[in-house]
């Protein structure tokens, strides 16, 4: 398997960057402040009982997750170990050595390097220089006869894009007069800075869609690992069962009881979230405002995260290294969202904005920039 080139450089600074400013996910919170928030007593786990749950997970659990569809049911969902966990396995049920797959570029690292090493893979990529359109009739040149999948994330990772409505519906009509599964990383929906942008969840729009969801990312709770695979197609959910097996087998107790209980309150959770990145967003404006001479930005459609790009001079990986390395502000460069199937673009890089202390990484940042400026300005 290939080098898993985010989580290795999250290896070295996740936890050990002061600043951590290109974080993934919402701002998570205590296990005390969401038993308040559900109206729980601090000792509502005491009498959770530690033992094996169900590979399927908890039933009250799939119940709380087919509600946020419009159309599944408890016997629609799977629940995994976390996103990562759904997305392995269901490559590994969904192809074989003698499929082909599209994935669209960039997605997240393992959409790409999972399918790699089971069969043919073709990259289609989001134009940058039309904000990330996806261009639907390079979906279809890359169509083969043995296309089995296309793999999609929106809001997108990392550029926080999202495929305009029209466009998403016609994808699900490609994908259903080819008769292909449509893979739909959506661990970002609920959290989109307009509403009215939300498209359809793959399992609800098409027969042969998977939803890919998570409490991780816009829930901000990723310390649970509960994720999840929906879909119409039960056949598919059987076989991705059994292959849970040899993996995680079933999740943890109480992490399930959490997620139940956070899944009651989710609109609470994703209004509060979506609250915060709404204002973190508008002090990104201001910021990359202040330096357009070195940084091309736009804030994204959705999610908690922006892919700007840097056109300063030194290219982005060695800008970078150094603003970590001197100021402890860590950012995502081009490097880690390269792909294997097509150019990606190399000089832009991941900022964060989901989390509640970014005024203290901003200032570092603004502080660097304002040092740096002379040596960076092209």
């Amino acid at each position: 398997m290939r080098n898993f080139a985010l989580e290795t450089y999250f290896s070295k600074w996740e936890f050990s960057a002061k600043h951590h400013m290109t974080a993934s996910d919402a701002q998570s919170i205590t296990m005390g402040q969401l038993l308040d928030m559900a109206g729980l007593p601090r000792d509502a786990l005491a009498e959770l009982h530690l033992g094996y749950t169900e590979t399927w997970g908890a039933p009250d659990l799939r119940q709380a997750i087919s509600e946020t569809y419009d159309k599944m049911k408890a016997e629609n969902v799977l629940c995994f170990a976390g996103a990562e966990e759904g997305v392995y396995a269901a490559m590994r049920v969904l192809l074989s050595p003698d499929d082909h797959a599209i994935v669209v570029v960039p997605n997240y690292q393992a959409a790409e390097t999972i399918p790699l090493d089971i069969c043919a893979v073709s990259g289609v990529g989001l134009d940058p220089d039309r904000y990330w359109h996806l261009d639907l009739d390079e979906i279809r040149n890359a169509i083969r006869p043995n296309t089995k999948l296309i793999s999609v994330c929106f809001p997108n990772n990392p550029t926080g894009h999202i495929i305009p409505k029209d466009d998403y519906a016609e994808l699900v009509k490609i994908c259903r007069e080819h008769d292909l599964y449509l893979f739909s990383d959506e661990v970002y929906r609920g959290v989109e800075l307009d509403d009215s942008k939300r498209i359809d969840q793959a399992a609800d729009a098409y027969e042969k869609g998977l939803s890919l969801n998570v409490m991780s990312k816009a829930y901000g709770l990723p310390g649970l690992r509960i994720g999840w695979i929906a879909t119409q197609d039960k056949e598919v959910l059987g076989d991705l069962e059994k292959y849970k097996h040899y993996l995680s087998i079933c999740n943890s107790a109480p992490s399930e009881r959490l997620a139940v209980i956070a899944l009651g309150v989710r609109e609470k959770l994703l209004e509060k979230n979506r609250a915060l990145m709404r204002a973190n967003v508008k002090k990104l404006d201001g910021f990359f405002g202040d330096y357009l001479d070195i940084f091309d930005w736009r804030h994204p459609d959705g999610s908690c995260i922006g892919f700007p790009r840097f056109t300063g001079r030194g290219g982005v990986e060695g800008f970078c290294k150094n603003l970590v390395e001197e100021t402890g502000v860590l950012l995502l460069p081009a490097s880690i969202y390269r792909s294997e199937l097509m150019t990606a673009p190399d000089d832009r890089f991941r900022i964060g904005f989901g989390r509640a202390n970014m005024d203290e990484g901003l200032s570092a940042f603004r502080e660097f920039m304002d040092r740096k400026y002379n040596e960076l300005k092209p």
